[in-house]
């Protein structure tokens, strides 16, 4: 783990073979967490769960809620994943406890699963954190297959809703529900058209849920982060697109997950008590252009 934010110098040109790509493989590792963030119990007891939690900014979201005191339960997809069990260990290394969950958020059977086993492992179930995502660029939008479509609205809303609706009955008064989303569900994408759409969805449902669940004391927020330096990055574009990737944004460069990953705590914890039904904008300046 590192001190430094990334500098203005492109990433090398580098490829992973598929999605959702693996962390350790990349050049150079993202950072997950600054060495020198400070936690200051703001999560103190509390329980989270977090999809798509092994790499990119679920893992960062894992270890910023782990050194605010939180004990965690992170979903990923391969159950040989090792970067869920680099996680694990970082995790536990922050003196904190954390539940690994392998499996699929299409499915609602596995989604009703994982909460129930984060609440038989933990007790209690304070915060859902739904992250995970899959994107596949395409130049031209008929060239978009049924099949595509469906798996991107399986995976980055139908998973989003299905462990919204298992975590309800658990979350309880001042438990909270944070959901992310992208930039391009506010702007859209000419190359991520169904993965953009998705994430416009992701944002109408997250201030749907907020409107309905704050009755049951449930706050509901989100974070729409620009461009990340995560797994996804190499696992999806080429390796001419990884090496420019960010560099149109204000900052000339992609965030680093350690930089998104702050905002979550802010959303989780009682600094946002009345804070319901909004996103929290982490793109560099990207809305500029």
């Amino acid at each position: 783990m590192a001190t430094q934010q990334s500098e203005n110098a492109p990433q090398p040109a580098q490829k992973q073979a598929r999605q959702p790509g693996e962390q350790t493989a990349m050049t150079p590792e993202p950072i997950s967490i600054r060495d020198d963030y400070r936690g200051s119990g703001k999560l103190e007891g509390r329980v989270a769960l977090i999809s798509g939690g092994d790499s990119g900014i679920g893992r960062a979201i894992a270890l910023h809620f782990a050194r605010e005191g939180a004990s965690v339960a992170i979903i990923y997809l391969s159950e040989e994943a090792e970067d869920a069990k680099e996680t694990q260990r970082l995790v536990k290394a922050e003196n904190a406890e954390c539940l690994l969950l392998p499996g699929d958020v299409t499915s609602q059977d596995f989604c009703n699963q994982a909460v129930k086993q984060t609440v038989g492992k933990f007790g209690r179930l304070d915060i859902l954190v739904n992250n995970a995502a899959q994107q596949f660029p395409k130049q031209d939008a008929t060239e978009i297959s049924e099949e595509q479509l469906e798996k991107t609205f399986r995976t980055n809303v139908f998973g989003y809703m299905f462990l919204a609706q298992a975590a309800v009955e658990h979350l309880g008064d001042h438990g909270c529900i944070i959901n992310t989303g992208s930039i391009t569900g506010s702007r859209g994408s000419s190359r991520l058209v169904d993965y953009s759409a998705t994430k416009g969805a992701i944002q109408a449902l997250t201030y749907s849920l907020a409107s309905q669940l704050i009755e049951k004391g449930i706050r509901v927020n989100g974070v729409a982060p620009g461009p990340v330096w995560t797994p996804l990055i190499p696992a999806t574009f080429s390796k001419e697109e990884v090496e420019k990737f960010g560099a149109d944004t204000p900052m000339k460069r992609p965030a680093q997950p350690s930089e998104v990953a702050p905002a979550y705590v802010f959303l989780a914890s009682d600094d946002a008590s009345y804070i319901n039904g909004q996103f929290i904008h982490v793109n560099g300046g990207s809305f500029m252009h």
